[in-house]
């Protein structure tokens, strides 16, 4: 299994990390205005963002993009 995660830049990153890494670097404001979801722009919260990117797909492959462009983007 560590041979098919080996070229995953996201292997080891948990979600938390991630969303904590944007609303970081980001803030809440501008966060909810790079992608356009509820949960960023309504009472905004770690947990509660968690608990629906979790349940929701697309907007965790939001997350994660977007998440790695950063991270690519401070190297």
């Amino acid at each position: 299994m560590a041979e098919t995660q080996k070229n995953n830049p996201l292997h080891g990153v948990r979600l938390d990390t991630m969303l904590n890494h944007l609303v970081e670097h980001y803030g809440w404001n501008k966060l909810g205005l790079v992608i356009n979801i509820k949960c960023f722009n309504e009472n905004p919260s770690v947990n509660s963002s968690l608990k629906f990117l979790r349940a929701t797909p697309w907007a965790r492959k939001k997350v994660e993009n977007l998440y790695l462009e950063v991270v690519s983007n401070k190297k």
